[in-house]
């Protein structure tokens, strides 16, 4: 097998980034295939917490970390850096670049995954994806970056229950090989090549749950739901045929399972962030509910915003969550409006 990436092999280490519900669910996945994995975390509690006690006690503290399996835990994320090969980040979008600005150690010969469904702004003030970031700002080579995508919330990987996941590399060979890291009883991973459309369909996705919670924080039923899902699916398709044409299908787990997934689960903090908004809760009081979670629709509708705008692509239900979120009109009058638009 001749791989494009001269990093990844059997022997290859990984170490995760981040050490919120997502990151402990990897660390708790790449565990169960591994007998070692090194971990930064940022916060003294958490470290302490997962050291002395074996849980992460701010996040999924139900999942018990097993001690016969070696866990070398990080402060400083130059040394994670330096001493492993696969570094997947699994940080909120809204706090990557203030944890990235301590990072001098280069990441070169180091192969990069995302598991952040989210956006974040360059220096030029463009809105882009966490691999657009490494590329563009990092200079990651594409053939050295990937991602996790797909219908798996952290909560139901706690649990053990069985999950689908999709990594994605620009080499089919190199997600092959990634994937071995994350499957194990209750995990099965699938590999696949479209990084642009699985990471902005990830994006999109957390802005259309948003729009389900607000339509049922607003009092609509699950048949309006389902009709506002299925136009939710067409939007996705519109963008990603206008902003990069790929051979690409949209009914399989890595876009419509995630976008189902995300949009109907009970584990699913941008629709509980819409019902909030939908229930007339102010944005202000909803995140503090959330109680420190990250609802990444928010951030994502407004840049999706500017890049609809800028290329004059149609998505009425992401311009109605903008118009919510960050013009302040009426939900209730958004939607009403919006229900005209639907078929």
């Amino acid at each position: 097998m001749k791989l494009m990436n001269n990093i990844i092999s059997n022997n290859s280490k990984c170490a995760v980034i981040g050490y919120g519900s997502w990151g402990t669910a990897i660390a708790k996945i790449l565990l169960e295939k591994g007998s070692e994995i090194g971990w930064w975390i940022g916060n003294d509690a958490v470290r302490d917490g997962i050291k002395n006690n074996n849980v992460n006690p701010k996040y999924l503290s139900e999942v018990h970390f097993p001690t016969d399996k070696k866990i070398n835990l990080y402060s400083d994320i130059n040394e994670v850096v330096a001493d492993y090969d696969i570094l997947i980040f699994a940080i909120p979008s809204a706090f990557l670049l203030k944890t990235l600005d301590k990072l001098t150690v280069s990441l070169d010969n180091k192969m990069v995954i995302s598991a952040i469904k989210g956006i974040v702004r360059n220096e030029k003030g463009d809105y882009i994806t966490i691999t657009e970031f490494f590329n563009q700002v990092k200079g990651v080579k594409y053939d050295n970056l990937g991602i996790v995508t797909g219908p798996c919330h952290a909560e139901e990987v706690a649990l053990q229950r069985l999950t689908y996941i999709n990594v994605i590399c620009k080499d089919i060979d190199v997600a092959k090989m990634i994937s071995k890291h994350f499957e194990c009883d209750y995990m099965r991973p699938n590999a696949l090549t479209d990084i642009y459309g699985a990471e902005y369909s990830a994006v999109l996705k957390n802005i259309y749950a948003l729009a389900v919670g607000i339509c049922k924080g607003l009092g609509y039923g699950d048949n309006f739901i389902a009709v506002l899902i299925t136009n939710a699916s067409g939007e996705i398709k519109n963008f990603l045929d206008r902003t990069y044409n790929f051979d690409r299908d949209l009914n399989t787990s890595a876009y419509f399972g995630d976008l189902l997934v995300t949009s109907y689960s009970q584990f699913s903090r941008n629709r509980t962030f819409g019902m909030m908004i939908g229930q007339g809760y102010s944005i202000s009081a909803a995140r503090i509910e959330l109680n420190d979670m990250i609802a990444e629709g928010y951030y994502a509708a407004l840049c999706i915003h500017n890049i609809s705008m800028l290329k004059k692509i149609d998505l009425p239900i992401a311009e109605a969550v903008y118009d919510i979120l960050y013009m302040k009109k009426s939900a209730a009058t958004v939607i009403n409006l919006l229900t005209n638009k639907l078929r």
